[in-house]
């Protein structure tokens, strides 16, 4: 079974704002949350909640299923949950594996966070920041 699809930042965002129950889901490093920063949901009163699919080694992180499981309890079972990472394919990933587990629909942020990179191999030209939503320095 494979994810509900993806969405651009701006749809995530229509989603997080309109559907009561929506989750946010940062499945980035602790390195990225700190460095780079972090999707800003205080406005709409909606936590984000961030697990790491890998760690900072780039070891997939074997407890995500139970921690997603803890973060989404409570969550009506018909709320989207928003799977965002910095390009946009870990959470491709981790939106799969939620889907395979029950939980839906499960939908994929292109461009994540950041974007991937440009000609210059820089990333931030395309993203959730660079479209302008909330985020802040964690």
């Amino acid at each position: 079974m494979t994810y509900a699809g993806d969405i651009t930042p701006e749809k995530a965002w229509e989603l997080l704002t309109e559907h009561p129950g929506a989750v946010l889901v940062d499945v980035r490093t602790e390195g990225e949350w700190a460095h780079i920063g972090i999707p800003d949901t205080s406005s709409i009163e909606r936590p984000a909640h961030f697990i790491e699919w890998v760690d900072g080694t780039g070891t997939r992180n074997p407890e995500f299923g139970v921690q997603l499981e803890q973060a989404l309890a409570g969550r009506p079972d018909d709320a989207p949950v928003v799977f965002l990472c910095r390009s946009g394919q870990r959470s491709a990933h981790a939106a799969n594996l939620a889907t395979a587990a029950g939980v839906a629909p499960s939908y994929n942020v292109l461009d994540g966070f950041e974007g991937g990179p440009d000609a210059f191999g820089q990333r931030g030209s395309t993203g959730w920041r660079a479209v302008g939503l909330p985020w802040r320095q964690a």
